[in-house]
């Protein structure tokens, strides 16, 4: 029995994959491979798979972490090459390999994130910006698992954060708190319209650039 994890890029139309349906793409196209997903026991099994931090419905990724179990014993050597031939355009395996890190030790989430405006950056957004995310407190109302609004703090999550003004946008890179609790990026913008509304994007798109650890080092 192995357990591996496939490093893969989730972007495009398949940005709009829910969680569920891309559960159900991988455990659809995992045939191809010729390896035996192990299954869970009990009166109703099912495939031992799981995405490491599931990416919100409409965001980007390029370091989408999938862990899951084989009866095999295998390093996951040209599953990449079996596997995404059978994927959706915008969904791609980089890599597979034995899972040895623990997922705890994942912290922070380096993202890209893009505020767009339609008729042009309002004027001086990038240093009213910067003024609001200094702040020590930038409180904003954040759906909680039971889908009840909350109060919540971000800024004790946000790690860095910069800003570079583009034609029609304010680019950011920014390296958020991935769990217990994580921040959504596109959580910035809801940060804006909260307490700058004239410099309020239209719209608010996010990539995933990479995962960390503790240590600032890459998670894989």
């Amino acid at each position: 029995m192995s357990k591996l994890r496939l490093l893969f890029v989730k972007e495009a139309q398949a940005s709009y994959i829910s969680h569920l349906d891309l559960m159900r793409t991988f455990q659809r196209v995992f045939p191809r491979t010729g390896l035996e997903i192990s299954h869970s026991q009990g009166f109703h099994p099912h495939p031992i798979l799981s995405i490491v931090l599931p990416l919100p419905v409409g965001q980007s990724s390029q370091c989408e972490l999938l862990d899951f179990t084989v009866e095999q014993e295998t390093d996951g050597a040209g599953v990449p090459e079996l596997l995404n031939p059978g994927f959706p355009k915008g969904l791609r395996v980089l890599e597979c390999y034995p899972a040895v890190r623990p997922v705890k030790e994942l912290a922070s989430i380096r993202a890209k994130v893009e505020f767009l405006y339609d008729n042009g950056v309002p004027p001086d957004t990038v240093e009213q910006l910067g003024g609001l995310f200094s702040r020590e407190s930038i409180v904003i109302q954040k759906k909680t698992k039971r889908r009840a609004l909350a109060d919540v703090d971000i800024r004790p999550m946000i790690r860095e954060l910069t800003f570079t003004e583009r034609e029609q946008a304010v680019k950011a890179l920014a390296v958020v708190q991935a769990q217990n609790p994580g921040l959504n990026p596109a959580l910035l913008g809801e940060a804006i319209r909260r307490e700058l509304p004239e410099c309020a994007p239209d719209f608010v798109r996010v990539r995933r650039l990479e995962l960390i650890d503790q240590e600032g080092a890459i998670f894989r």
